[in-house]
């Protein structure tokens, strides 16, 4: 019988529109519970969330069934 391991870990970084500081300490952590939810939402494993005024940086696991993401 085939089997499929699959472990892929994405560190993503993203930013502000034109890296504008609008990330304020005041909704940093909603934000971070916001973002691990949505990775959560395509099975995704949140590792580590974290973020500065200007941009965000996402550890997860992507999901083995993540074969193709329309937005």
């Amino acid at each position: 019988m085939s089997q499929s391991l699959a472990n892929i870990v994405v560190h993503l970084v993203f930013s502000t529109k034109n890296r504008l500081p609008m990330i304020r300490d005041d909704i940093r952590d909603e934000l971070h519970v916001y973002l691990c939810g949505i990775l959560k939402a395509y099975d995704c494993t949140p590792l580590s969330a974290n973020s500065e005024p200007e941009h965000v940086h996402l550890l997860f696991v992507l999901s083995k069934n993540m074969h193709s993401l329309r937005w």
